[in-house]
């Protein structure tokens, strides 16, 4: 999970960090480095399965949602 898919499945929820920390026990500083791409990989993992819980789809590269989303464009 980047820092950008944890910010658009947060939105996609309509969560910020102060519900997100509550749902999860975690601080609201260590979602803040979530946010910022400096999360510790065991963090991310936590947040990844927690926002997968409430219906989340995370796509790598060239994978496709089984439903309705939104997905980043490449830069070029």
């Amino acid at each position: 999970m980047t820092s950008e898919q944890f910010k658009m499945a947060k939105s996609a929820l309509g969560l910020s960090n102060p519900e997100l920390a509550e749902i999860t026990g975690l601080h609201r500083n260590t979602l803040n480095k979530v946010d910022k791409g400096e999360g510790k990989e065991s963090t991310v993992k936590l947040l990844q399965m927690t926002l997968e819980s409430r219906g989340i789809q995370f796509l790598d590269d060239g994978q496709v949602a089984t439903g309705p989303g939104v997905a980043l464009k490449p830069q070029e």
